[in-house]
C-alpha cells in the first residue's frame, strides 16, 4: 500500500520559507491521514477521502482558498479515476461547494459521469451538497492586486495502491486565477488524472499545456505498454518541451513504483512510501 499527494506548485502562494515550512508539515500530515485510511479502504476511496483534506486546507488553490477568476467567481473542478473499474467523473467550473471531489465520487455510480457549470451546481444541491463560499481573505488581495500569472498555479492531487493491488488517482483545482470564465482546466479530464490497472497519474500545473500534452494518460498508456513510470515520464515531459509545458505529476504502479517529477522548480509533494517524505 503506498500514497502520494502534491498541493502544487510552491509558487503558487509566494515563496517566503514561512510559507514553505507550512505546506511541509500540512502536506506530511495530510499523507500520513491518507496512508493511515488506506489501510481500512480501497484506492478509490482514499483519493477521494485525500484531496478532501487537501480542499479544505486554505494554503492550497482547490476547495477553500480557490483562486478568483475574471469575473470575480471562484469556480472548481475535480474529478475521480478509478484504475480498478475503469471509470472517470468529474465536475467542471462548479460554484459555492466545498469539496468537488465528493461530486466527483458520487458521479462515478451515475450514467452522466462529468458535469460542469449550473449543471454540475444543481446536481449538487439535488443530492445534499449545501452552499458554501470557498472565499479566504488572502485571495482577494490577491484578485484585487490583479498579482502577476506566474505565481497562480496550483492544483491538489492524490494518487494510492491499494491492499488489492488497485489505483486511483483524484485531482482538485480552484483553477489559475483571473482567467476568463468558462475556461477549463485539466484537472476535471482524462489529461490531468488517469489511471488503470497498471499505473495512476494526478497533474498539476497550467492546465492548457498539459492538456495538450494528454499528460496523465499518456503516461499511463506508456506504463501500459511496458515501459518503467519513470522512462515513460521522462519521455513525456520531454514532449512539452517545444511549447515550455509547465508541468508537475506524481504517479504509482501496480508494483509500487512511486514517482513525481516536473518541468519546472517546483511542485510540493509528500508520500508514505516506507515512512512519510515530502519536498525538500
Amino acid at each position: 500500500m503506498k500514497i502520494i499527494i502534491h498541493g502544487g506548485f510552491f509558487s503558487e502562494s509566494g515563496t517566503n520559507q514561512e510559507v514553505k515550512l507550512a505546506k511541509q508539515e500540512s502536506l506530511k500530515t495530510i499523507v500520513q491521514q491518507g496512508y493511515d485510511y488506506l489501510q481500512t479502504h480501497s484506492a478509490a476511496e482514499t483519493v477521494v477521502y485525500t484531496v478532501a483534506l487537501l480542499e479544505d486546507d486554505p494554503l492550497f488553490n482547490a476547495g477553500t482558498g480557490s483562486q478568483i477568476q475574471s469575473d470575480g467567481h471562484i469556480r472548481l473542478s475535480a474529478s475521480l479515476m478509478d484504475g480498478k473499474t475503469l471509470k472517470f467523473s468529474g465536475v467542471i467550473n462548479i460554484e459555492e461547494v466545498k469539496n468537488p471531489i465528493y461530486i466527483a465520487q458520487m458521479l462515478q455510480g451515475a450514467e452522466d459521469r462529468v458535469l460542469s457549470g449550473n449543471g454540475a451546481q444543481h446536481y449538487a444541491r439535488e443530492n445534499g451538497f449545501d452552499y458554501y463560499n470557498p472565499e479566504i481573505p488572502q485571495r482577494r488581495q490577491e484578485y484585487e492586486k490583479k498579482l502577476n500569472d506566474s505565481i497562480r498555479l496550483g492544483t491538489v492531487g492524490c494518487v494510492a495502491l491499494d491492499a488489492e493491488g488497485n489505483l486511483a488517482a483524484a485531482t482538485s483545482t480552484g483553477g489559475k486565477g483571473f482567467e476568463i470564465s468558462g475556461r477549463v482546466s485539466d484537472s476535471a479530464t482524462p489529461a490531468g488524472n488517469y489511471a488503470n490497472a497498471q499505473a495512476a497519474v494526478s497533474c498539476t500545473g497550467v492546465g492548457e499545456d498539459i492538456t495538450s500534452g494528454g499528460l496523465a494518460t499518456k503516461i499511463v498508456t506508456r506504463v501500459t505498454d511496458g515501459m518503467s513510470l519513470q522512462q515513460a515520464t521522462e519521455k513525456t515531459l520531454t514532449e512539452m518541451k517545444p511549447f515550455d509545458g509547465f508541468a508537475g505529476i506524481i504517479a504509482l504502479t501496480a508494483k509500487g513504483d512511486v514517482h513525481y517529477a516536473d518541468t519546472h522548480p517546483y511542485m510540493v509533494w509528500a508520500a508514505f512510501d516506507n515512512g512519510v517524505k515530502v519536498f525538500n
